[in-house]
């Protein structure tokens, strides 16, 4: 019997499971219609700081979100802890993340929305930006990264597989914007070894 655990590799600080440079993804909206801000359990892991940041945009992005979720805002703030006592977005109804709008029956984050008009400066959480990662920090500061699969993101693999691109490829900005340029540069040199 064999297990199908990706091998552990390790960039700088971080350890990461090779799947997210042998896997293939790119998401694919119009199919998901937006679904990884409504499904699940909880909100998006976020830091302090970035709940400060979400604070600081609300007035930009209040007209956006609906009336419940204007009312989980005003009762309990854009973020609560979860059961592990990690901070996380507040959620409508067990489902929703409060910055969710929709347009033409498609789910998009009212804080990217009001960033790429250039209204707001903060684009979101980075924990949403970096999925289908899912980031661990461990007690001595080491970094770990995992692949996550979900059903509602079979599209995303699909899509990826057609076009050739790799998770990693894929959340490069993110990756950037989490890690820094120099780090991703020697993610690249790692994941040379690792496209098949």
């Amino acid at each position: 019997m064999s297990c199908n655990i990706p091998p552990i590799l390790q960039v700088g600080h971080v350890l990461l499971s090779a799947d997210i440079l042998t896997e293939y993804f790119c998401c694919d909206l119009d199919k998901c219609q937006g679904q990884c801000c409504v499904e699940g359990d909880a909100g998006a892991p976020v830091t302090l700081e970035e709940i400060d940041s979400m604070e600081a945009c609300l007035d930009k992005v209040w007209p956006h979100l609906s009336a419940s979720a204007q009312a989980v805002v005003d009762k309990q703030g854009v973020a609560y802890p979860d059961t592990d006592g990690d901070m996380v977005t507040s959620i409508v109804a067990g489902r929703d993340c409060v910055f969710t709008c929709y347009e033409g029956g498609m789910c998009l984050c009212a804080l990217e929305k009001a960033f790429r008009k250039g209204d707001i400066t903060f684009c979101k959480p980075v924990s949403c930006a970096l999925y289908p990662i899912r980031e661990k920090v461990f007690a001595d500061g080491t970094v770990g990264l995992n692949y996550h699969r979900w059903h509602v993101c079979r599209d995303a693999v699909e899509k990826g597989r057609q076009l050739g691109i790799r998770v990693y490829r894929f959340l490069r900005e993110p990756l950037i914007r989490r890690f820094g340029e120099e780090w991703y540069e020697e993610l690249l040199e790692v994941a040379d070894g690792f496209e098949v």
